[in-house]
C-alpha cells in the first residue's frame, strides 16, 4: 500500500510514517523543511503542483493530511486575532488540504478504492466550544466540513474520506502534559484508517475509534 502524508517529519505526522513503514506501507512523507521524502509547502501551489508532478499519476492508497499549525495559542479577544494569523492558520489547515486533495486525484483514482484521511481536531466542534484558540478551531471546524463534503465529491470515484482527531498528544503543539504519546496516537489513527470505506466516508471519529460530535 503505498501511503503519502504531509507534514511527516515530527509528532504524530512522524510516528504514523514510522508505523506504516514498519508494517510494510510504502511511505511518502513530506514537510516543508526537507527532512522527509519529498519538500511541500502546502500554501504554495507551486510547491503542491510540484508533488503532484513527481507523484507523476503513481498510484496513493491513502493520503493522510496531516500538515497543521495552531497560531493562536495565546491571542486575546480585546487586541488578538490579527489578520495575517486567520489567513496563516487557513492557508495550512483548510487551502492546503483542499490543494493537496485535488492535486492528487489523479494519483487516487489510479488506486481504486482510495481513502483521504484529514487530520482535524476536537476543538473544531461545535459541541465543544471554549472560546479559546478562536483561529485554530474555526479552521479545524472547516477541515472536517470540507472532509463531509469530499466524501460526497468523491464517492462516485470509489474514494472513501474520514476526518480525525488524534487525541491530546505530547507534541510541539499538545505539550508535554498531554494525554498519550505520538506513538499511541498514530496506531489508533492507522487501525482507523484501516477501517475507512464508503459506508463511513464523511465520519469524524477520535483515534480511539469513537465517533466525535461535529
Amino acid at each position: 500500500m503505498h501511503v503519502v502524508i504531509t507534514g511527516a517529519n515530527r509528532g504524530v505526522g512522524r510516528a504514523m510514517a514510522e508505523a506504516c513503514r514498519a508494517r510494510g506501507d510504502r511511505v511518502t512523507g513530506t514537510a516543508r523543511d526537507g527532512s522527509c521524502d519529498i519538500v511541500l509547502d502546502v500554501t504554495d501551489p507551486a510547491s503542491v503542483a510540484a508533488l503532484a508532478d513527481r507523484l507523476n499519476g503513481t498510484a496513493v492508497d491513502l493520503l493522510v493530511c496531516n500538515a497543521g499549525v495552531l497560531l493562536d495559542r495565546n491571542e486575546t479577544l480585546e487586541d488578538g486575532y490579527a489578520p495575517d494569523l486567520w489567513a496563516r492558520t487557513f492557508a495550512v489547515n483548510v487551502t492546503g488540504v483542499f490543494h493537496t486533495v485535488q492535486a492528487l486525484l489523479p494519483c487516487l483514482r489510479a488506486a481504486g478504492g482510495a481513502k483521504v484521511a484529514i487530520i482535524s481536531s476536537q476543538m473544531g466542534s461545535s459541541q465543544r466550544a471554549k472560546g479559546s484558540s478562536l483561529i485554530y478551531r474555526a479552521s479545524k471546524a472547516a477541515a472536517t466540513n470540507l472532509g463531509c463534503n469530499l466524501a460526497t465529491l468523491l464517492r462516485d470515484d470509489g474514494i472513501a474520506v474520514g476526518s480525525y482527531h488524534p487525541g491530546w498528544v505530547r507534541t510541539d503543539m499538545g505539550g508535554s502534559s498531554a494525554d498519550i504519546a505520538p506513538d499511541e496516537a498514530a496506531a489508533g489513527l492507522i487501525a482507523r484508517f484501516d477501517a475507512l470505506s464508503l459506508a463511513t466516508s464523511g465520519c469524524f471519529e477520535t483515534w480511539d475509534g469513537r465517533a466525535h460530535p461535529f
